[in-house]
Formats: C-alpha cells, sequence, structure tokens
C-alpha cells in the first residue's frame, strides 16, 4: 500500500521569500511524504536571491522555483491541498480564495527577511535567521502523526506550532 502525498501550500503576500522557503523545506525535509507549493496574494514576479541561497542548502531544484499568485492554486485542476499555512501577517489577514477540500489552515508568522535594510551580509544574515526559523517549525509539523490523528486535531496541531514563539539560533 502506497502512503499518501499530502500537499501544503505556504501563502505569503509577495511569494519572493518566506513561502519559498518554506516550500523547499517541507518537500525535502519530508522525502516524498509532503509536497509543498508556495504562492502570494500579490506576487512580486521574481524570488529573491537571498532565499534562493537558502532553498540551495536543501538541495531542492531552484530552477522552477518562482513568484506566482494563489489563484493557480484554486483553480480547476489545480493540486488538491491537505494543508493551508501563511507565513506573514498581511497575507493572514487577507481574503482567501476558495480552497476545495477544506484544507487544514494555520498562520505560521515570520519577520519578513526582505525588509531587512543593509548590507549584503546583513541580509544574508536576516534571511538565514528567519529559515531556520521556518526549519524549527517545519520539524515540529513533520513530527505529527498524521496517519493517526483526525483532521480537527491536525488543525488544532499546525496552528499551536504556529503559536509557538521562533527562537533565532
Amino acid at each position: 500500500m502506497t502512503e499518501k502525498t499530502y500537499h501544503v501550500l505556504f501563502l505569503c503576500t509577495g511569494n519572493s521569500a518566506r513561502s519559498i522557503m518554506a516550500e523547499a523545506l517541507v518537500t525535502t525535509m519530508s522525502k516524498g511524504r509532503f509536497q509543498g507549493f508556495s504562492a502570494g496574494s500579490k506576487p512580486g514576479g521574481t524570488v529573491n536571491p537571498f532565499a534562493i541561497e537558502q532553498v540551495k542548502k536543501t538541495g531542492y531544484p531552484v530552477d522552477n522555483l518562482r513568484s506566482k499568485n494563489w489563484d493557480e492554486f484554486a483553480a480547476p485542476g489545480a493540486p488538491h491541498m491537505d494543508f493551508i499555512i501563511t507565513v506573514c501577517d498581511n497575507a493572514a489577514g487577507e481574503a482567501c480564495p476558495y480552497w476545495p477540500g477544506h484544507p487544514a489552515t494555520a498562520h505560521w508568522g515570520f519577520e519578513d527577511p526582505a525588509a531587512v535594510a543593509g548590507s549584503d551580509e546583513e541580509k544574508r544574515a536576516a534571511f538565514e535567521r528567519i529559515f531556520k526559523q521556518i526549519l524549527a517549525r517545519i520539524n515540529a509539523f513533520l513530527s505529527l502523526p498524521l496517519h493517526l490523528l483526525e483532521k480537527h486535531t491536525v488543525q488544532q496541531e499546525i496552528k499551536k506550532i504556529g503559536d509557538t514563539p521562533v527562537t533565532s539560533a
């Protein structure tokens, strides 16, 4: 019997950094149990180069990364999502499209590393810090025994992950 592959959509406003890094992390760390996707409510059209640097560490193919609108995932023929997770406060407050199948949802807020001003070293450090915070939440998410939990319990558990304060390494 083949185990189900869960689909997770990470949402942000610009889809240039946090959601992209989360997509790569959940896909690579889950070893096939999860397929990550990312999108934005107002995608900027490009992926931040510092986010690409972080994603390269995961082994996730960066050639296919692109900033895309979340409407792609609400359209007919789009992959069915099991989880929808917002990673920025702006996207969490926006009216989202209708997601078929009533996926479990949560908000995991992270500071925007793309908003950091300063030298490339300072920007790189901000991206690395947020990447590690996302990594910690993805680890907690992947440790959930999803096949044993009722949908309502899964919903509560993924929300708890987002409510857990993140710390910098």
